[in-house]
C-alpha cells in the first residue's frame, strides 16, 4: 500500500502517468501525458514570432521567454492558437498546460483587455471547464490547478476595460459582465443563467446595495465572472465532503465597496440539508464561511451577505454538506434533551446539596460524591456551552465568540470523563491501596488536577496549534475540526481512553470481590462502598462512550438519519442518566432523603418509594 509505479505516456503524448497501489490494486494518481505543445502553438500563430528555445520545457523561465516573444505578436487578442487549443482533447495533461497557458496570459498580456482579448480568454478557459470533463481535473498533477484558474481568471478580468459603461461576454461555462458605477448609482445587479449540465441551468444574482454605493469617491467599474462548474472542479482536490451546490460568483470592485448580496440557485434542491455561505480564501485556497453569512434560504435558492477584499475573499459560492442535516426530529430531540438534561442536573445538585452531610461521613463516601457533584457541574456547564454555541454560529456572530465557545466546549467536556477518570482510580484506590490512606486534602487536590487541570493543558494546546491555520472550527458549526486538521482527536482520543481504563477498573472490582471469602474483611463497609461506586461507573462510562462512540459513527457515515438520531438521543439525556444512576438509584442518598424528609416534617414522594434491597 502507498507504492507509486510510473509509467511513460504513448507515443502520441509527452509527459508520464503515476499509479498507487491500494488495497492490492494500482490505481491512477496524476496524469501528465499531453498533446498540446506551447511553442508549435506559437510557431503556428504567426510566422513572425521568434522561438527562443529548441525544446519544450514546463520550467517557468522558459514560459516567460515564449511569453517575451508572443508579447510582439501583432494580434492583440491572441486569437490564432485558440483553434488549436479546442481542438486538443481536454485529457489531465492538457488541462494542466492550458491552465499553466493562462496564468501566464494574465501576467504578461493583461493590460488593455478589451471585449476581443476577453472573448479569446474565455473560449480558452471555457474549454477546461466543460462539465464534461470535470472528472478529468481529479488527474491532474497540481492539486492546486482549479485554484490558479480562478485566480488567473479573476485577474485578468478586472483588468477588462468598458465600452460605453457595460460588456457582457457569454460562453457556456464562464461568463462576464462589467458594469460603470458610481455614488449616483441605484444599487446594481449581474443576472447570470448559464449551463450546469446536460440536465439544465442554474441562475445566480449578485447585488452591491446603494449604501455601498455612496462610499465612492469617482466614478468606477465593477465586475463579475461566474462558474457554473468550477466548484466541482475544485472540489476533486479537497478532502471535505462538503460540496458546492450552486455557481462560483467571482467579482472585482473598488476597494471602498466591501458588502455584496448574492443569490445562488441551487443544484442539488436536498430538503434535509443546510447550506453554507463561502467566500474562497486565495491565500489559504480554501472555502472559509468568515466571508459570508447566510440571509435566507430555501429549498430552490439561498441569499448571502458577503465581505469583498481584492486580496483574499473575490469568489463566492455555497456549500451544501452531508454532515448537516436538517431534520425536524433531530431539532425537536436536541431540544428536547437538554432541556431534560440541564433540569436532571440541577436536580442532582440540589439532592447532592440536601443529603451532603448524610452520606459523606467517611472518606470514601466524601470522595464519590465529591466526583458526583463535578461530573454533574461539567456536563451542565457543558449543556448550556452547547445551547450558546448553536446561539453564537446560528445568529452568524463573530468568529472570535464561536473560538471562544468551542475552547470552553472542549474543555468541559473533557472535564466530564477526566472526573469520570478520578472517580474510576478512586476505586483502585479503596480495593488495592488498603494499608495507604491519603488526606482530604491531597485528595482534593489531586481530583482538581486532573479533573480540571488536564482537560485545561489538552485544550490549550488544541487551539494553539490549530488556530494559527485556521483549523480550529469545522465549517458550519462551533465545534473541533475534523476534516483538515483532525483537531476533533483532541478530544476523541482521551475520551475513549478514559473509557476503556474505567472498563477495566470494573473487571477489577469483579475480580477482586469475586476472590473474597465470607470470613474477609472486604465485606466491610468500606467494601459495600466501593462495589456501589463500581455499579455506578459501569452504568455511566458506557452511557457516556456509546454517546461519542455515535458521534465518530456519523463522521463515518454522515448520511445516516439513524446514526444521527441515536447521537442526539443519547448526548441530550445524558444529563438524566447521571441523576437517575448516580443519585436516585444509590441506596444511601435516598435514605438520606427520607431521613431529611422526615426530620423536616415533610412528605416526600422519594420516601414512598420501596428501596430495594443492597
Amino acid at each position: 500500500n502507498g507504492a507509486i509505479c510510473i509509467q511513460p505516456c504513448s507515443p502520441s503524448f509527452h509527459g508520464e502517468t503515476s499509479f498507487v497501489c491500494k488495497d492490492r490494486t494500482w490505481q491512477m494518481f496524476t496524469d501528465a501525458c499531453a498533446s498540446l505543445d506551447v511553442q508549435s502553438l506559437f510557431q503556428h500563430c504567426t510566422s513572425r514570432l521568434v522561438v527562443a528555445v529548441a525544446s519544450f520545457s514546463f520550467c517557468s523561465l522558459i514560459f516567460s521567454n515564449l511569453f517575451s516573444s508572443f508579447q510582439r505578436i501583432s494580434e492583440p487578442d491572441f486569437s490564432c492558437i485558440i483553434p488549436d487549443i479546442l481542438s486538443s482533447p481536454a485529457i489531465p495533461g492538457n488541462i494542466a498546460d492550458i491552465v499553466e497557458l493562462l496564468k501566464k496570459i494574465s501576467l504578461l498580456l493583461s493590460e488593455n483587455v478589451n471585449r476581443e482579448k476577453m472573448q479569446s480568454y474565455s473560449r480558452i478557459a471555457n474549454h477546461v471547464l466543460n462539465s464534461s470533463i470535470v472528472s478529468n481535473w481529479a488527474f491532474v498533477r497540481d492539486r492546486n490547478a482549479g485554484s490558479i484558474l480562478l485566480d488567473s481568471v479573476n485577474f485578468f478580468a478586472g483588468k477588462l476595460l468598458l465600452r460605453n459603461g457595460s460588456e457582457s461576454i457569454q460562453e457556456h461555462f464562464i461568463s462576464t459582465k462589467g458594469y460603470s458605477i458610481h455614488k449616483k448609482t441605484s444599487g446594481k445587479s449581474f443576472d447570470f443563467s448559464m449551463e450546469f449540465n446536460n440536465t439544465g441551468n442554474i441562475t445566480g444574482h449578485m447585488v452591491i446595495p446603494e449604501e455601498e454605493l455612496l462610499k465612492l469617491p469617482k466614478t468606477s467599474k465593477a465586475i463579475s465572472i461566474a462558474f457554473p462548474t468550477l466548484g466541482a472542479i475544485i472540489e476533486t482536490s479537497r478532502l471535505d465532503p462538503g460540496f458546492v451546490n450552486g455557481m462560483v460568483l467571482s467579482v472585482s470592485l473598488p476597494e471602498e465597496l466591501r458588502n455584496i448580496l448574492l443569490t445562488f440557485e441551487k443544484v442539488n434542491k436536498l430538503e434535509n440539508v443546510k447550506a453554507q455561505c463561502v467566500g474562497w480564501h486565495s491565500t489559504e485556497r480554501r472555502w472559509d464561511n468568515r466571508a459570508c453569512t447566510v440571509k435566507s434560504d430555501n429549498i430552490s435558492s439561498v441569499v448571502c451577505i458577503c465581505k469583498h477584499h481584492h486580496r483574499t475573499f473575490k469568489s463566492f459560492s455555497i456549500l451544501m454538506s452531508p454532515t448537516m442535516l436538517r431534520n425536524a426530529v433531530l431539532d425537536y430531540i436536541t431540544r428536547v434533551g437538554l432541556g431534560l438534561s440541564i433540569f436532571s442536573l440541577v436536580l442532582c445538585l440540589i439532592i447532592e446539596t440536601v443529603v451532603w452531610h448524610h452520606v459523606t461521613k467517611t472518606e470514601i463516601t466524601y470522595m464519590r460524591h465529591f466526583c458526583l457533584v463535578n461530573i454533574a457541574t461539567s456536563l451542565l456547564i457543558a449543556d448550556v456551552l452547547f445551547i450558546l454555541a448553536a446561539i453564537v454560529h446560528n445568529t452568524a456572530l463573530n468568529y472570535q465568540l464561536c473560538v471562544a465557545a468551542t475552547f470552553f466546549l472542549h474543555f468541559f467536556y473533557l472535564a466530564l470523563f477526566f472526573w469520570m477518570l478520578t472517580l474510576g482510580l478512586l476505586i483502585l484506590y479503596g480495593l488495592l491501596l488498603i494499608f495507604f490512606k491519603i488526606t482530604r486534602s491531597v485528595f482534593i487536590a489531586t481530583a482538581f488536577f486532573i479533573g480540571y487541570g488536564c482537560p485545561l493543558v489538552i485544550s490549550i494546546l488544541t487551539v494553539a496549534i490549530t488556530e494559527p491555520k485556521n483549523g480550529y472550527l469545522r465549517s458550519g458549526a462551533c465545534w473541533l475540526n475534523w476534516y483538515e486538521t483532525k483537531a476533533l482527536l483532541a478530544f476523541v482520543v482521551p475520551a475513549l481512553s478514559i473509557i476503556v481504563v474505567n472498563v477495566v477498573v470494573v473487571v477489577v472490582v469483579v475480580v477482586k470481590t469475586g476472590r473474597s471469602s465470607v470470613g474477609e474483611g472486604c465485606k466491610s463497609q468500606d467494601l459495600s462502598n466501593m462495589i456501589r461506586i463500581s455499579k455506578n461507573v459501569a452504568l455511566l462510562t458506557p452511557l457516556l462512550g456509546l454517546t461519542w462512540g455515535f458521534g465518530l459513527a456519523t463522521i463515518v457515515d454522515s448520511r445516516s438519519l439513524a446514526f444521527h438520531v441515536t447521537f442526539a438521543l443519547l448526548n441530550a439525556f445524558q444529563g438524566f442518566f447521571i441523576l437517575l444512576f448516580g443519585t436516585l438509584l444509590d441506596r444511601k442518598t435516598r435514605e438520606a432523603l427520607r431521613m431529611n424528609c422526615l426530620s423536616s416534617k415533610r412528605k416526600c414522594s422519594l420516601a414512598k418509594v420501596k428501596i430495594p434491597p443492597p
